[in-house]
C-alpha cells in the first residue's frame, strides 16, 4: 500500500521481525505475517496464532496506542463484546521511532470484508455494546480533543475543516452533491450541543473495526480514538455499517434523543467528507467507504 500520510514511517516485514526478536525474544520463533487492512492509522502483523503486532504509521498515532494500553484493561470487563487485550509494549528504536504494541488476536472477519447475516440483530448487538460503553464511569478518562482526533468534542469545531473539504471535493470533480452535502452538514450543526456529563466513546466505529463471525458481530477493535465527551460520534454505524432499514433498531437499542442522533449523522458526514478527498489515491478501499457514508447521509430523509 502506498504512503497515506506525509509523515508516515516505513514499515516492512523485516523491520517488524527485528523489533519482535530483539524486544520479545520469547516470541522469536513464532511466525509473523502482515494483515491486509484498509486501516489508516496502524500497520498490523499477526504473530503466531493468538497475537497481533500494532505499529503506528505516524508519530501522531503513538498517544492513541498508549491510551489503548492504559484504558482497555479497565474498560473490557464492562463490555458485552470482546476487545483487544494489551499484552506487551514495544519501545522505539533507531529503525522505528514510535512506540508499538502486541495485543491479543481476536478471530473474525472485518465488517468491510464480510456481510452481516442479520442487520437487525447486528443493530441491537452494536447498540447494546455502545450503550454499555457509554455507561462506564468516565472519571479520569481522556478528555475529548486532539488525543481523540476531535471525537467527542463539539461538532462545530470541525466546521472550518469540512468547508475546506467541500471545496476540495468541488474542485476535484468527485461527483458529490456539494449543495446537498452542505445543507446536511448545516442541519447537523444546528442540532443542540451535548449538555450532559462526559461519557466514554469509542469514536471510530467503522466497518473495519468490527469483527464478524458467521455474519454476527463478535468483537470490537481499534480503540485509538477513545475518550470521554459527547457520545454522538458513536452513532456513525447507522450510516457506515448498517443498512437504512436497521437504523431504527440501532437507535432503539441506544435510546438517544433527536439532537444526539442529528449530531451523530453529522459525524458520519464528517468522516465521509474528510476521508474521500484525502484517501482517494492512497487508500481506495477507505475512500469508497467514505463515499458510501456520504451517500447514506444524503439519502437519509430525516435531515431534510
Amino acid at each position: 500500500m502506498p504512503r497515506m500520510h506525509v509523515d508516515e514511517v516505513d514499515i516492512d516485514d523485516g523491520l517488524v521481525r527485528r523489533l519482535v526478536d530483539a524486544q520479545f525474544p520469547r516470541w522469536r520463533d513464532l511466525p509473523l505475517e502482515a494483515v491486509t487492512s484498509a486501516g489508516t492509522v496502524h500497520a498490523l502483523y499477526r504473530l503466531g496464532d493468538d497475537m497481533v503486532v500494532r505499529l503506528p504509521r505516524r508519530p501522531a498515532a503513538v498517544p492513541q496506542l498508549e491510551k489503548e494500553q492504559d484504558w482497555l484493561p479497565r474498560l473490557a470487563p464492562h463490555l458485552p463484546l470482546p476487545v483487544p487485550v494489551p499484552l506487551a509494549r514495544g519501545r522505539p528504536t533507531e529503525d522505528y521511532p514510535n512506540a508499538w504494541a502486541v495485543v491479543r488476536w481476536l478471530e473474525g472477519e472485518t465488517a468491510d470484508r464480510a456481510p452481516l447475516n442479520d442487520p437487525f440483530e447486528a443493530a441491537r448487538a452494536l447498540g447494546e455494546f455502545i450503550r454499555a460503553l457509554h455507561a462506564v464511569d468516565a472519571t479520569g478518562g481522556p478528555e475529548a480533543g486532539a488525543i481523540t482526533g476531535g471525537r467527542g468534542a463539539p461538532l462545530a469545531l470541525r466546521d472550518a475543516s469540512i468547508r475546506g473539504r467541500l471545496d476540495d471535493l468541488r474542485a476535484g470533480n468527485f461527483d458529490v452533491d456539494i449543495e446537498a452535502a452542505t445543507a446536511a452538514w448545516d442541519d447537523a450543526l444546528a442540532a443542540p450541543a451535548w449538555d450532559g456529563p462526559p461519557v466514554w466513546f469509542h469514536g471510530d466505529l467503522l466497518p473495519g473495526n468490527l469483527l464478524l463471525e458467521d455474519g454476527r458481530i463478535a468483537a470490537v477493535i481499534d480503540f485509538g480514538q477513545i475518550g470521554v465527551g459527547d457520545p454522538a460520534c458513536d452513532l456513525v454505524p447507522a450510516w457506515s455499517v448498517l443498512p437504512a432499514e436497521a437504523r431504527d433498531t440501532f437507535r432503539g437499542a441506544l435510546d438517544v434523543d433527536d439532537a444526539t442522533w442529528n449530531r451523530g449523522r453529522g459525524w458520519a458526514l464528517f468522516v465521509g467528507l474528510s476521508g474521500l478527498p484525502y484517501y482517494h489515491e492512497t487508500n481506495p478501499a477507505f475512500a469508497a467507504l467514505c463515499r458510501r457514508m456520504i451517500e447514506a447521509v444524503l439519502a437519509d430523509p430525516d435531515w431534510r
